[in-house]
């Protein structure tokens, strides 16, 4: 397994945003972990980032204990981060946004035939590369944000909320390429989304979280036929309940 993930814990003071979460990514696979704002998704990936150290239970990348270590160390262990809202550096070119990327990589001939396959996922990358990061659309910023991971050289590509702020055709579009990338390198990706449909429809495997916790886990094939799931983040005759009701009757995901 790349990742094992077992009753991992955050906690922000008094507040556990993230308790007992128990996960695994598997070589090469999509994953996607769908839930609604407050969830925990973002708790979850910036634990496994080490960004935030965990309270308790565990976590193993490649079979090594990640949890506790700096997030320096867990990105120079193949574990990479796109956190939400992009962060690029917008006063910096796009080239050389993307060079951050690399700066830990000593293997100058991979990087740059790594920097050609990201021009070739991402052609709008290319034709800006001279330009300022900050002046890019909203997609476009997004799409040198993975780019400039991928030039990290990850195991596993982790996206916190890609979506956010696009347009549903910006979202197809990158959801397709990180297909794409995943399909053509066989780097395995974690993505946290609030867009259900789009991340069933790319992903392979699914998690649920609710207030911190995992409340049901399947292929995302299997998540999207589900009548709960269906009704809760697809849309279906749920509508009209309350937040409470909503929550009772997601209890009882299987």
């Amino acid at each position: 397994m790349l990742l094992d993930v077992q009753n991992l814990e955050t906690w922000y003071g008094p507040v556990a945003a993230m308790k007992g979460v128990n996960l695994s990514v598997a070589e090469g696979r999509i994953v996607a972990v769908l839930g609604a704002n407050g969830a925990g998704k973002t708790t979850l990936l910036n634990t496994l980032a080490g960004v935030v150290d965990p309270f308790k239970g565990t976590a193993h990348f490649r079979g090594q204990p990640i949890h506790g270590l700096d997030a320096d160390q867990v990105a120079r262990l193949g574990l990479v981060l796109v956190p939400e809202g992009r962060q690029i550096y917008p006063f910096l070119s796009v080239a050389e946004n993307l060079a951050m990327g690399a700066y830990a990589r000593k293997d100058r001939d991979a990087v740059a035939r790594d920097l050609q396959a990201v021009f070739g996922w991402f052609p709008r990358l290319k034709e800006r590369e001279t330009q300022m990061a900050g002046l890019l659309s909203g997609g476009e910023q997004q799409m040198l944000a993975i780019g400039r991971a991928y030039l990290s050289a990850p195991k596993l590509l982790m996206l916190d909320e890609p979506s956010l702020g696009l347009s549903p055709l910006l979202v197809r579009e990158i959801f397709a390429i990180v297909r794409r990338i995943r399909d053509e390198t066989g780097t395995a990706v974690l993505v946290v989304e609030q867009n259900a449909a789009v991340a069933l429809a790319h992903g392979d495997d699914g998690y649920i979280m609710e207030l911190g916790r995992i409340v049901a886990a399947d292929t995302c094939a299997a998540l999207s036929q589900k009548q709960d799931v269906r009704e809760a983040y697809l849309g279906g005759s749920t509508h009209g309940l309350s937040g409470a009701q909503r929550w009772k009757r997601r209890r009882t995901w299987r």
